[in-house]
């Protein structure tokens, strides 16, 4: 009998020693496939935020581009017809600004366009030829073609009245396009120019209002 016990014991002892080796050697493996995602955790990490380095773009850059060159073509359209219709001294010197700094602008998204192999709006004539279209049902806050028809015909005051109108507008579909870009854009210098048409338009905005309301 106490053979028998000692042999039960020792049997014993030695299950529980094997199935404390297995219990550790399973702890071990659930170690390792817990620590894998970790260890790949920081390598995804640092991924993500590559696709924002300077110099690349995504989609929301293309499409400001490709929808803000039309849009400061037709307003460098309306500020030329300033020269000669204008009554206002202040409204020619802002529609010489507007045009000035839209044209630098027009360059700038233009040279982006083609760095892309991306393509360039083509240059509608003036942007209010009935026969390229009506750039208003394509683009938001674009003027019409009548609309830039009954422009061109008015002169002095009405002329004066008109512009000041119809460039607010412009100016608030610009910088409806612009907040956009910055929120969904990659590529820093248009989220840059973005930025800057907000400013500079909301500014223009704020002095034709006040132009308007001096009559």
């Amino acid at each position: 009998m106490n053979i028998t016990r000692t042999t039960t014991r020792r049997l014993a002892g030695v299950t529980a020693a094997a199935a404390l080796t297995a219990g550790l050697a399973l702890a071990g493996c659930d170690g390792n496939d817990t620590g894998a995602p970790a260890s790949t955790s920081p390598a995804t990490s640092t991924e993500v935020p590559a696709t924002a380095e300077a110099g690349t773009h995504n989609a929301a850059d293309v499409a400001f581009a490709q929808q803000m060159i039309p849009h400061h073509r037709q307003a460098v359209v309306m500020s030329r017809m300033a020269d000669g219709h204008a009554d206002s001294r202040d409204v020619k010197a802002l529609a010489e600004q507007i045009e000035k700094a839209q044209e630098s602008e027009i360059r700038t998204m233009t040279g982006w366009l083609q760095a892309w192999g991306e393509e360039v709006p083509e240059d509608m004539d003036g942007m209010h030829d009935p026969g390229m279209g009506d750039p208003s049902r394509t683009t938001p806050s674009m003027m019409s073609d009548r609309q830039m028809t009954e422009l061109d015909r008015a002169s002095g005051r009405t002329f004066d009245t008109m512009f000041l109108t119809m460039m607010i507008e412009h100016h608030e579909g610009a910088i409806d396009m612009a907040k956009t870009e910055k929120q969904n854009g990659a590529y820093g210098p248009a989220r840059g120019l973005a930025d800057q048409i907000v400013k500079t338009q909301s500014a223009e905005i704020t002095h034709m209002r006040g132009m308007l309301s001096a009559g």
